[in-house]
């Protein structure tokens, strides 16, 4: 049985202004000197649940910058979701935090905007680092978005019965992991589900993907029914000397059966990092 990556080392994170574009929640921890990765989650996940595994290890070596996506966790609770403007945030926080230039690092919908981010902002992102991920998500046929807005209905009745956890709670992984990770989930409302689909079905890099210009790996689930294999390997085939790096995961490889994403992800860190070293 493919169990969740055990919660360990967190680092312990704060909120942060983004000036004009609203709140959001974030951590940075490791060597303030070292190269500064920055790590977009999943959709209806938030940065510690996405990427709780991999953060220890990457600590070693690199800047570790998380935030939550609007409308996503504790971030920013804009009117509208677009994913160009998680991507204008990402450089927003960078721009805070007095960070120049950054790896930036998708997972899922993470890499759509990882992908944004480096179009909208290329003087900033250095390399690319994209997950279980494509240069698109979904098709825009209208029955997909209508079912989705149903369901999204159905879960805004059950979360006007939910508590809304406090900040305490949701730092607190050390004594109750579980319930941690529980706590994370319940952050971002599902009834935003329709929303965060039509979104990502507005994604789509394909014309645009062969001038990225900078070193870029790309992390293959080779077991992902979300995102299918041959969906993540366009990016492969279609970002200039993209190397691969397969995981023997489904679409969630991140967290469960995290032990065979976790070397293959820091291996992909590691090499745009070289290759970007190399270059000046």
């Amino acid at each position: 049985m493919v169990r969740p990556y055990p919660v360990t080392n967190l680092p312990q994170g704060r909120r942060l202004e983004l000036p004009g574009r609203g709140e959001t929640y974030i951590t940075d921890s490791g060597p303030r000197e070292a190269p500064t990765v920055f790590l977009l989650h999943s959709v209806t996940t938030t940065g510690l649940l996405c990427w709780y595994p991999v953060i220890p290890i990457l600590n070693r070596d690199f800047r570790v910058i998380t935030m939550d996506h609007r409308w996503h966790g504790r971030g920013i609770a804009s009117d509208d979701f677009r994913l160009t403007d998680c991507a204008d945030d990402v450089a927003a926080v960078a721009d805070q935090l007095g960070i120049e230039t950054f790896t930036a690092a998708g997972f899922s919908m993470g890499g759509g905007i990882a992908q944004l981010a480096w179009h909208r902002h290329r003087d900033r992102v250095d390399s690319l680092v994209l997950c279980s991920t494509g240069p698109y998500f979904s098709s825009i046929d209208p029955r997909q978005l209508e079912a989705e807005e149903r369901l999204s209905r159905i879960f805004g009745r059950f979360e006007r019965m939910m508590p809304t956890a406090s900040d305490e709670k949701l730092d607190d992984w050390s004594r109750h992991p579980a319930i941690w990770g529980l706590r994370q989930f319940s952050t971002t409302k599902m009834s935003r589900y329709g929303a965060f689909g039509a979104a990502m079905a507005e994604f789509d890099s394909r014309p645009w993907l062969a001038e990225v210009a900078v070193p870029t790996s790309v992390v293959v689930s080779t077991r992902d029914r979300v995102v299918e294999p041959e969906r993540q390997e366009l990016l492969v085939a279609g970002i200039p000397d993209a190397e691969r790096f397969d995981v023997d995961g489904g679409h969630a490889c991140c967290v469960m059966g995290a032990e065979r994403f976790i070397p293959e992800f820091t291996s992909a860190v590691r090499s745009v990092t070289r290759r970007r070293a190399a270059v000046g």
